[in-house]
C-alpha cells in the first residue's frame, strides 16, 4: 500500500532521497531537468489541524531559484482560482528584498492538484502563462535583444510572470498515454504499475510505501485517511441535504399555486408529495 501523494509531500521531504521522488514529478510536468534545492516554509504549516486534511502546500526552490508552489485541494472551492493567484503573487513579493532590482523576481510555478471539477473544460491537465499578444497585429511582444543578455537568455516576458498548472485529477480516464499520465494514475489511485517508467516514481514505489513507516506515523496516517473520508462524507451530507431543502420549497411552491387555483387537495399531495398539514398551512 502508498502513501498518498500529498501525505507523503507533506510530511516525508526531509532528505535527498525523497527529494528525487518529487524532482520526478516537477521534471514529467515542467518537461525539465528539475533538482530541488530546498523545501521553503508553506502558508499551510501555520494554518489548523483541522484544515490540513482538505489541502497541503508546500514552496519548494528549485537549483536554478526559481520557487515552485505545489497546492493539493481534497474539497470544492469556489474561489480557488483567486486563492492560485494570491499565493503566486507572494511568492513573487517574498522572494526579493527592499532595494534589490526587479531583475532578481525569479519565476514562479504554481501547480495545482485538484480532487474536484476547477472551471469547466474537458482535459485533465491544464498550462497557463502570460502572453503579450498585439491587438492589431496579433504578433507576440518578444524581449529586446538587451533584455535576453541580461536576464541570462530569456527570450519572452512569460518566462518572467508565473506559470500556472491545473491537473483535474478526477477527470483522469486511468489510461496512462504517457509518463506524465503514470503520474496522476498514482495522483488518482494511489498505485504504481510494474511497467511505470516515469521519472521518479520507482523511487515514490520503494520510498512511499506505508509500512516503512515508523508505528507512530503510521497511526497519524491511518488518522488522515479517516479525516479524508469523514470530509467527504460531510460534504455528500451537506449536498444531499442542501437539494433536499431546494426540492422541498419547490414542492411548496407548487403546491401553493395549485392550492391558489382550487386544486383538490388529494391531487396537491399525489403531485407535491407533501402532508395534507403541510398544504394547509400554506
Amino acid at each position: 500500500m502508498l502513501i498518498r501523494f500529498d501525505w507523503a509531500i507533506k510530511r516525508l521531504l526531509r532528505n535527498k532521497a525523497d527529494f528525487s521522488v518529487l524532482e520526478g514529478f516537477l521534471s514529467e510536468l515542467l518537461k525539465e531537468d528539475v533538482q530541488i534545492q530546498d523545501i521553503l516554509e508553506s502558508e499551510s504549516n501555520q494554518r489548523l489541524e483541522s484544515d490540513k486534511y482538505n489541502r497541503v502546500d508546500i514552496l519548494v526552490k528549485n537549483s536554478k531559484g526559481e520557487l515552485v508552489i505545489i497546492e493539493i485541494q481534497n474539497q470544492n472551492e469556489y474561489d480557488y482560482f483567486h486563492r492560485m493567484s494570491y499565493g503566486a503573487s507572494k511568492a513573487v513579493t517574498e522572494c526579493i528584498s527592499v532595494g534589490e532590482p526587479y531583475q532578481n523576481i525569479k519565476e514562479v510555478y504554481s501547480i495545482n492538484i485538484v480532487y474536484f471539477d476547477l472551471g469547466q473544460g474537458e482535459d485533465y491537465v491544464y498550462h497557463g502563462k502570460t502572453d503579450f499578444v498585439g491587438i492589431h497585429n496579433l504578433d507576440k511582444l518578444m524581449l529586446s535583444a538587451k533584455q535576453t543578455e541580461m536576464l541570462g537568455g530569456k527570450i519572452e516576458p512569460a518566462q518572467i510572470f508565473p506559470e500556472y498548472y491545473v491537473i483535474k485529477v478526477n477527470q483522469f480516464d486511468d489510461t496512462a498515454k504517457d509518463t506524465l499520465d503514470q503520474w496522476i494514475y498514482y495522483l488518482k489511485n494511489n498505485e504504481i504499475k510494474d511497467d511505470f517508467t516515469a521519472k521518479g516514481i520507482t523511487q515514490a514505489k520503494e520510498l512511499w510505501r506505508v509500512d516503512t513507516l515508523p508505528e507512530e506515523e503510521q497511526k497519524r496516517y491511518s488518522q488522515h485517511l479517516k479525516d479524508l473520508r469523514n470530509e467527504a462524507s460531510r460534504i455528500l451530507t451537506l449536498k444531499v441535504d442542501a437539494e433536499d431543502r431546494v426540492k422541498k420549497e419547490r414542492d411548496r411552491e407548487v403546491a401553493r399555486n395549485l392550492k391558489n387555483n382550487g386544486v383538490d387537495i388529494e391531487i396537491i399531495m399525489k403531485s407535491t408529495g407533501l402532508s395534507r398539514d403541510e398544504i394547509e398551512s400554506l
